[in-house]
């Protein structure tokens, strides 16, 4: 874990996924389809548009309803509610609220008012985002990248061990978002972690392991486990052919 980050107790759990299944519109999204994202790392999930990518990120923070014989679980046994941050594609900043309160703001929305130690913590996670010189600004003065670096300091605020993350940074330019993926690498190292992604590269530089999900109803790809750990640098030879192979999958399924 980077210096400086809160420590996890007790540590992040795996997730265990079996039999999920979601229809929708009448539509199977999914059936029968299993999951499992080990304890502490980082996997990221990859697949056409409209496939169920999101919708399945959404079932295990339980922000849809289960259905059929749906079972999620993690690996120590424990409940999942109540130990998993969510970090969207859209920062979700309050307009009206400075850089710290954004950071803050969970406490808040769970009745509590920030004490000293809540502040401190806060300022410690802008200052490794690097925004320390930016706490009372309003969210209309940032960036882009900087806004999506308060979003990144709001879940690492919550201090969940379970990290769920749907496309956070595709908004972003490529420099930016090489960047705060980086980042993001980092400072969740230890946590249970899975993204979503529409960016083969951007999967197999965060991911300790990456899984397509194609078809309808949709089902898995074998996990791919890139070299090393992350993060990974782009111009890895491996990481090159890995792209090349992902991309070839992928445009077999959105066809011509």
């Amino acid at each position: 874990m980077p210096p400086g980050a809160d420590p996890l107790s007790p540590p992040s759990p795996a997730i265990h996924i079996r039999q999920a299944r979601l229809e929708l519109a009448g539509r199977v999204l999914f059936d029968g389809l299993h999951l499992d994202v080990a304890a502490g790392r980082f996997c990221c999930l990859l697949g056409p548009s409209g496939v169920g990518k999101t919708t399945l990120l959404r079932l295990v923070g339980g922000l849809t309803p289960p259905q059929g014989q749906t079972r999620i679980q993690a690996g120590d046994g424990l409940p999942l509610a109540g130990r998993i941050a969510w970090m969207s594609q859209q920062d979700l900043l309050l307009p009206w609220a400075s850089v710290l309160d954004n950071v803050m703001i969970g406490v808040r929305l769970r009745g509590g008012r920030p004490d000293s130690a809540a502040r401190e913590r806060a300022l410690g996670l802008l200052q490794q985002v690097g925004l320390a010189d930016r706490v009372g600004d309003r969210p209309a003065a940032l960036s882009g990248g900087m806004r999506q670096r308060v979003a990144l300091a709001r879940t690492l605020f919550e201090d969940r061990p379970i990290v769920l993350m749907d496309e956070p940074f595709s908004a972003l330019d490529a420099l930016t978002r090489l960047r705060l993926g980086e980042l993001a690498a980092r400072l969740l190292a230890g946590r249970t972690v899975l993204m979503v992604t529409h960016d083969p590269m951007e999967a197999l530089r965060l991911g300790h392991q990456v899984l397509v999900l194609t078809g309808l109803p949709a089902s898995l790809s074998a996990p791919i486990i890139p070299p090393d750990d992350p993060p990974r640098p782009p111009d890895l030879p491996e990481l090159l052919h890995l792209q090349g192979r992902l991309l070839a999958e992928l445009a077999r399924e959105v066809g011509p």
